[in-house]
């Protein structure tokens, strides 16, 4: 018959006043429960052919939400950096994220291929695969970080010189405003994960403690963030199609 071995202190099997990086954790976690509660009580607000893309973006932070409160235990009980839990929340958040840009643009008017989804579906994979399987010694760590920023860079060619970078143009003034905010999410708030990758990880110039906080800090704003930016052009289109008599 097996035994659970005690605790020393059953206070360290909690969160502590001087553990900043689980403290982050916590705080970052309920907010993405609170900021998924907004986005599902916004899309009533909106017109129908926004609703969609603000339930995908509800998605994105609940999702977020769950795998937050998993990794936050991990830290307390382990003190090393959730690897697992981090790229199964990406795997799941950033295609959610993907499918955003080509909502926002057929919510506006426009008839984007599905082609533009699966080519940003496929620079992803490509981007998370490639940097899970070098962070886990899967593939040379050099490799992985290479492979991830081809992927990476796919991304970026298709929202600013593809299909989704030339839609986006004959937009109104509030969808175009989103989307580049998004855009700017992409490129500038992830560019945090690779600079993780190549200095706290391949380098070990950061250790584990603040590499946590950063990839916190950068998944709130680059989570919550590029939803707020969905959620902003539809308002504004909702609000403006309604002034004009349009309730549906």
């Amino acid at each position: 018959m097996s035994s659970t071995k005690p605790v020393a202190n059953p206070a360290d099997a909690f969160l502590q006043p001087n553990d900043g990086v689980a403290i982050s954790f916590w705080i970052i976690s309920i907010a993405m429960i609170a900021s998924t509660v907004f986005f599902f009580a916004e899309a009533g607000t909106l017109l129908s052919h926004w609703r969609t893309s603000m339930h995908v973006g509800g998605l994105v932070t609940l999702v977020a939400a769950v795998h937050y409160m998993y990794m936050r235990e991990y830290w307390v009980q382990v003190h090393e950096s959730p690897i697992v839990y981090r790229y199964v929340d990406w795997s799941i958040t950033v295609p959610l994220q993907m499918i955003e840009f080509n909502l926002i643009l057929n919510a506006a008017g426009k008839d984007c291929s599905s082609g533009m989804f699966w080519r940003l579906l496929l620079g992803t994979v490509v981007m998370l695969a490639c940097g899970y399987c070098g962070e886990i010694k899967a593939i040379n760590p050099q490799m992985g970080f290479v492979c991830g920023m081809a992927g990476w860079g796919f991304i970026l060619y298709e929202i600013f010189s593809g299909e989704a970078g030339g839609s986006v143009l004959q937009c109104s003034e509030a969808v175009k405003t989103s989307f580049y905010n998004m855009r700017l999410i992409v490129t500038a708030g992830w560019s945090i994960y690779p600079g993780g990758y190549l200095f706290g990880y391949l380098m070990g110039a950061v250790d584990d403690k603040a590499l946590n906080v950063i990839y916190n800090i950068a998944d709130f704003l680059n989570k919550i963030g590029f939803v707020l930016a969905c959620w902003s052009c539809a308002k504004a289109d909702s609000r403006r199609m309604k002034s004009e008599g349009y309730n549906y």
